[in-house]
């Protein structure tokens, strides 16, 4: 049954409801389709749309709730202003005329003086192009304000493959089912990109071999048929020595390398250096199971790669993916629709976001560039000073690292602060002036996926609850205060979806806003069995895979892959890791996405409490027993926590499911209190796995 005859016939099934098509708005490579059961203008049930070939009319467990978000007691409905101390979460509602006049006038002061003393405040809240990317910017463009680089997630990991592949490209996420050996290296998509894990089950059904490469025994690695668990950071040394032995066994393929790569005699001279024995010692494994694996990806057909963005969380991060991105050329995986690597298929896409954004409205202008993972130093100490923000899609105080340096910043008496949400987050608590947004049930947006191939609608099932305003309208209307004369701004939400899809490129042939928003999907114009690169034309300067790249020659970086360790690790800090001996890490837990659903009562008693995995020689040797209360510390800051003694991580390894909204934990503390701001060594990435930690029992 195709799009329109689904939507129909649920809403035959009850002559007095209609039925909306939708698109998951949230942080996920699976960017599900959805429908939306309205009745007398309150949505009554959600459900994965059955005709969206991806997600085949699946949700995960968070999104199938999403009305118990959408209806929520606790959501904001009104514009709010701050009446007690900052942090305190003391409000009174004001009306939208009074909130919007000051911020107006504030920003118009604060543009006279210098407007790069004004910073948005936004990341992937909502990932639809209209309340993610497109009225927001023109109207921080116009404005000059300081430009925020957005580097929490995967910045580091997409410049890796930018260099060697060409961009945020890769394999077609739907022909894992075909693969024969899948690589989960770093992902858990159990918990994150559940339409691909009912892929690689029924490609395991098939006969594959799915192997785990993950420092955590995750629920995905669990029931995978290996589990391989080097030391956090470690990645490319692992990468390297498999590449060392596919070179020194001669299981490459050579046609492939020698008409689609760049650099491989190189490449082959500097792997000598990186043989399984040396590796074996950086990633703590066994030197037969590092062999083994690289015979295994040398001889299986078709080989995938699922990179995920944790292995790039680190100083070396980068130049991991990277080098990870190497292995499908060397082995011909790319001449196969279920070979090759993925890490994101963004790029992909052909969407206009030059005129989403209109750059040009700088006028010419250069201002300053905030990195996103160092937002604690940029409001601390920052020359000019920060003195104006405006968060949307976003919970800086609970998700930024280094946060008590974070709500030092949001703490100041001089900060002009703005938050823009559905809900009092703890970010919101130290806002001067609260503004309700929408959620995805009440706006148009139109959605690219980073999981898959589609591009998706979203229409409004219902009208927005309360004095709510999608974020598209709350700067048009600002826009319109500060004087902006520009026609772009008063461009609809619709008019914003079309001109996202106009675009010269050749996989967006026959894409148009008036057909997806009837469909609610459609797929780019690309083959269905698609293997991009399987006669080379990768989007590289060279179109080959570059395994030398000229471009980082030139920016003053190894052009060849190389070991670049973790900054936190005993091999390049040894003083630190005698201090702080555990690494450790901060995955999605379950119930959560990022800091989204946190808040909500049905995710925060499926996660229980914060808690901290620990393995039973480290929590032996400091005489934690599982359920004992403990205490996570570092020169950063501390939090605590419940102690689960498990196993799941491996030896010297600690890991706390996160986010936890700061306000609903037991010390008002999370993952992030003791994580750093130092960056990654591409893209200016946040480095969150890159901490050393020590982890004492309390009484």
């Amino acid at each position: 049954m195709n799009a329109p005859s689904v939507a129909k016939a649920l809403a035959r099934a009850d002559s007095q409801a209609k039925v909306v098509r939708a698109a998951c708005p949230h942080d996920c490579p699976d960017t599900c389709g959805m429908l939306v059961t309205v009745k007398d203008g309150v949505a009554v049930k959600i459900q994965g749309d059955p005709s969206m070939p991806f997600t085949e009319g699946t949700l995960c467990t968070k999104v199938a709730f999403y009305l118990e978000r959408t209806y929520a007691p606790d959501r904001v409905l009104y514009p709010l202003r701050r009446t007690g101390p900052k942090g305190s979460g003391e409000f009174r509602r004001i009306s939208w005329d009074e909130a919007l006049d000051e911020i107006a006038a504030r920003l118009k002061a604060l543009a006279a003086e210098n407007p790069e003393t004004i910073l948005p405040l936004s990341y992937a809240g909502t990932m639809g192009m209209v309340q993610y990317s497109s009225m927001d910017r023109r109207f921080f463009h116009r404005l000059g304000a300081s430009i925020l680089d957005r580097t929490l997630c995967s910045s580091a990991g997409k410049m890796g493959l930018k260099y060697t592949l060409g961009g945020s490209v890769g394999m077609d996420p739907e022909r894992f089912v075909d693969s024969k050996l899948i690589l989960l290296w770093g992902a858990n998509p159990v918990v994150s990109n559940l339409h691909l894990w009912s892929r690689v089950q029924e490609a395991k059904r098939r006969g594959a071999k799915v192997v785990a490469i993950d420092p955590y025994r995750s629920l995905s690695a669990e029931k995978c048929s290996a589990h391989v668990a080097p030391l956090p950071g470690t990645d490319g040394a692992l990468a390297l020595a498999m590449m060392h032995v596919l070179v020194r066994d001669g299981l490459l393929d050579r046609d492939y390398i020698e008409r689609h790569t760049v650099g491989f005699d190189a490449l082959a001279e500097r792997l000598k250096r990186y043989t399984p024995e040396w590796a074996a010692a950086v990633c703590d494994l066994p030197v037969a199971q590092i062999e083994a694996l690289a015979r295994d990806y040398g001889t299986l057909r078709p080989a995938a790669i699922r990179l995920n963005y944790g292995m790039q969380r680190h100083a070396g991060g980068g130049i991991a993916a990277r080098t990870i991105a190497c292995l499908p050329a060397l082995v011909g995986a790319w001449r196969d629709p279920a070979g090759g690597i993925v890490l994101s298929t963004a790029d992909f896409y052909g969407f206009d976001h030059a005129t989403l954004e209109r750059p040009e409205l700088l006028g010419g202008r250069r201002p300053r560039v905030v990195n996103h993972a160092q937002l604690g130093d940029a409001l601390t100490s920052a020359e000019p000073p920060v003195k104006a923000v405006i968060v949307y899609n976003n919970n800086p105080v609970a998700v930024c690292p280094d946060s008590e340096k974070v709500i030092a910043g949001f703490r100041r008496e001089d900060l002009f602060c703005v938050v823009m949400d559905a809900f009092l987050t703890d970010t919101a608590d130290y806002a001067d002036l609260v503004l309700p947004a929408t959620t995805q049930l009440e706006h148009y947006d139109v959605h690219k996926s980073y999981g898959h191939l589609y591009v998706l609608a979203n229409n409004p099932a219902i009208a927005p609850l309360g004095e709510s305003l999608p974020n598209s309208e709350v700067f048009r209307r600002l826009a319109a205060r500060m004087g902006f004369e520009e026609p772009c701004f008063r461009d609809s939400d619709e008019d914003i979806c079309r001109q996202a899809l106009r675009s010269a490129s050749p996989r967006m042939r026959g894409i148009a806003w008036e057909a997806v928003k009837e469909s609610g999907w459609q797929r780019l114009s690309v083959p269905e069995r698609f293997a991009p690169f399987a006669e080379g034309g990768f989007p590289t300067p060279s179109g080959k895979c570059e395994f030398y790249s000229e471009a980082m020659a030139r920016a003053g970086l190894d052009p060849l892959p190389f070991y670049n360790p973790p900054a936190e690790c005993a091999t390049s800090n040894p003083a630190l890791a005698r201090r702080y001996p555990l690494a450790f890490l901060s995955p999605p837990a379950r119930n959560f996405l990022n800091s989204s659903f946190a808040n909500l009562k049905r995710f925060r008693d499926l996660e229980g409490e914060p808690r901290l995995d620990m393995h039973p020689e480290d929590a032996a040797a400091r005489g934690i027993r599982d359920g004992d209360r403990v205490r996570v510390f570092n020169d950063r800051g501390a939090f605590t926590l419940r102690a689960r003694v498990n196993g799941r991580p491996r030896r010297g390894v600690v890991v706390a499911p996160s986010v936890w909204w700061k306000k609903y934990s037991p010390d008002r503390g999370n993952a992030n209190n003791v994580t750093s701001q130092r960056i990654a060594d591409l893209g200016g990435g946040a480095t969150y796995y890159d901490c050393l930690v020590e982890v004492e029992r309390l009484a």
